[in-house]
């Protein structure tokens, strides 16, 4: 490869090492000199540099061919922009990508959410010359008023997660009070599993069973608001209840009575 002494091979061993094994900087190196390819990690932070500017130059022509059938089923693209701020007083990373397909057409950190700043990132996309049939995105001003400056004819739509997500606030609020007070009334498990541990019968490992399940439930979690962590712990602890109650009201099986019997013991 020109301007270096290592090969694309060399090269797209760092890309598969960052992108496919997720390895550090300093880990590439490490596997780069295990390998027996000298480097430091300095040089190995250039190598990973190289990919990337070769990777981005390859991209541009596959990026066209995706569109161009896009175009093709859809008569045109979609447009979805969004940013992410990792923590307060960093760049922002705003991303734009097209709908139909999920190809990210452009991704960059900028200082600045005006509206300006944003217009740069968008024009090149409306330059590739592809027909833009919508636009989704959050509910941020500066986003809007960039897109509507560059195409102010084409078809704008709040994005329906956010939607949903705001008008189920109040239920999401609800859920997670829910989720508190379960949580609460399942306290004092760890003594709970200590008494256990000082049984020595037959049904104790069906009673640990039962204990180890209702210590699941302070495990779970959900993804709000289609899927309510409150609502799914409510349910899993009435069917261990459930499983509980059928045990003590079995007539005729004494086992199973002698296990409800000793859950309601401990």
């Amino acid at each position: 490869m020109k301007h270096t002494s290592y090969g694309f091979d060399v090269l797209a061993l760092v890309g598969e090492l960052r992108f496919k094994q997720h390895m550090t900087c300093a880990e590439i190196t490490s596997e780069l000199n295990q390998r027996g390819i000298a480097t430091s990690e300095r040089n190995a932070q250039r190598l990973y540099e190289r990919y990337l500017a070769l990777l981005r130059s390859s991209v541009t022509d596959y990026t066209k061919k995706v569109l161009q059938e896009v175009v093709k089923t859809n008569g045109g693209i979609m447009l979805s922009m969004d940013g992410v701020q990792p923590e307060k007083g960093n760049e922002t990373l705003y991303v734009v990508r097209e709908v139909f397909s999920g190809t990210i057409l452009a991704a960059e950190n900028v200082k600045s959410s005006a509206a300006e700043e944003l217009k740069a990132l968008i024009l090149p996309i409306v330059k590739l010359g592809f027909p833009i049939i919508g636009i989704v995105s959050d509910g941020q001003q500066s986003i809007r008023m960039a897109m509507e400056s560059l195409l102010p004819d084409v078809p704008y739509q709040y994005c329906q997660y956010h939607y949903l997500k705001d008008i189920a606030k109040p239920v999401v609020d609800l859920d997670r009070k829910l989720k508190t007070e379960i949580k609460k009334k399942l306290r004092g498990i760890r003594d709970l599993e200590r008494k256990i541990e000082q049984k020595d019968d037959s049904q104790k490992e069906i009673v640990r069973g039962y204990v180890a399940a209702a210590r699941s439930l302070l495990l779970e979690d959900g993804n709000p608001p289609l899927d309510l962590p409150g609502l799914r712990i409510y349910e899993n602890a009435k069917a261990i209840q459930a499983s509980l109650e059928r045990c003590l009201s079995k007539k005729g099986d004494s086992f199973a009575q002698r296990i409800g019997q000793n859950i309601q013991q401990y």
